[in-house]
């Protein structure tokens, strides 16, 4: 008899897209048929729009599955996963859809694959309301290691909005079993760099003025590192203009944070230079091992990994609160949150805890 596809509501908590690349992983890897309703309810244009399209063909397709509903705009969706295969895979969102989101709902399937897979991301690789490529680079990448995640990226060619434009080529390494994770000391902030950019018709000046501005706002609170904000001018390697900024810090246990901003029209670059410096700087306060945006990013991992998994944080977000609702239902992980009471946190420091379902590869 064939079991009845697991209902997931698209409509609850955060409502969004994460949803759907969450449930879709998470069916592809553990054979769950799902049914996913109700997409992105929670948005001003509900329903699947070409990025998601794009995610879930790509984890269909690494796992040969059967898609029903895929269309753009369709609020329900069936995906019937079938057994998780290597595969050369190319997903193109056509538009300045971020190939980070791309990457993050292939990963966690590609991960439990029977050899290495090859996957070409294309759209926007630093697009609003999405991790920035250098993020995924440089700080996702280096603590999704820690639970024996390993993967290459290479950014071909950098798109903004609106067109995209932009490639990156993954190749993703398969492991036998996940990791438990334990971040519960923060340490001292040894680092701080990152990159100030335009590309395309911008002039160069507007990069120095992003760098000069998240400097000085920096520097007011962190007085005894010296900060390398590089401004860059991107010229063959992108595809349309546009400019932004993406700054990185790194403690001496190995924790990495970041604060970004992308320009916008009618803003000024002072400003962009600003918010990123002061989203750093919050995200450093709390006295946690992750930031803000690593923070549901992270917990399908600890939900896959064989053992119990510890992270410090700060506030805990609706993203991540909608993730651990999702893992919790198609898997059997058990999350805790509880507030961190030691000598070193504040009125918004947590941990969040989890018993992973020590998924295994199959093939190995």
């Amino acid at each position: 008899m064939e079991r009845e596809p697991v209902q997931v509501d698209g409509s609850v908590m955060e409502g969004g897209g994460q949803i759907l690349r969450l449930s879709a992983a998470l069916s592809c890897i553990t054979g769950t048929a799902i049914t996913i309703s109700k997409i992105r309810a929670g948005r001003s244009t509900p329903g699947l729009r070409p990025q998601h399209l794009s995610g879930l063909q790509l984890v269909s397709d690494l796992c040969g599955g059967v898609l029903q509903g895929a269309t753009i705009g369709s609020t329900e969706v069936t995906l019937t996963p079938g057994k998780i295969q290597a595969a050369s895979l190319t997903a193109d969102t056509q538009t300045a859809g971020s190939v980070g989101l791309l990457l993050q709902v292939a990963l966690p399937c590609a991960v439990f694959a029977d050899a290495p897979s090859q996957l070409s991301l294309k759209g926007g690789t630093n697009a609003e309301m999405a991790p920035q490529i250098d993020y995924t680079v440089k700080v996702f990448k280096a603590i999704v290691e820690k639970f024996g995640v390993h993967f290459d990226c290479d950014i071909k060619m950098r798109g903004y909005y609106p067109q995209g434009g932009g490639e990156i080529a993954v190749t993703v390494n398969p492991v036998k079993e996940l990791q438990p994770v334990t971040m519960m000391d923060r340490g001292t902030i040894t680092k701080i760099y990152g990159r100030a950019f335009v590309a395309g018709v911008l002039p160069f000046k507007l990069a120095k003025d992003m760098q000069q501005a998240a400097t000085r706002v920096i520097r007011r609170e962190i007085k005894d590192l010296y900060v390398q904000i590089q401004p860059l001018q991107e010229k063959e390697n992108a595809f349309g203009s546009g400019n932004g900024i993406v700054i990185i810090a790194e403690s001496s246990t190995g924790c990495v944070f970041a604060g970004s901003a992308l320009g916008k029209k009618g803003v000024y670059v002072d400003k962009i230079g600003y918010e990123a410096a002061e989203m750093l700087l919050r995200n450093i306060r709390h006295n946690g091992c992750v930031d803000e945006f690593l923070q549901d990013q992270l917990i399908i991992f600890m939900a896959l990994a064989k053992g119990k998994s510890r992270i410090r944080t700060g506030p805990v977000t609706l993203h991540t609160k909608t993730a651990i609702h999702i893992a919790e239902q198609l898997t059997k992980a058990k999350f805790t949150i509880t507030k961190c009471e030691d000598e070193l946190a504040n009125e918004s420091t947590f941990i969040i805890e989890c018993e992973g379902t020590g998924v295994s590869n199959t093939h190995m």
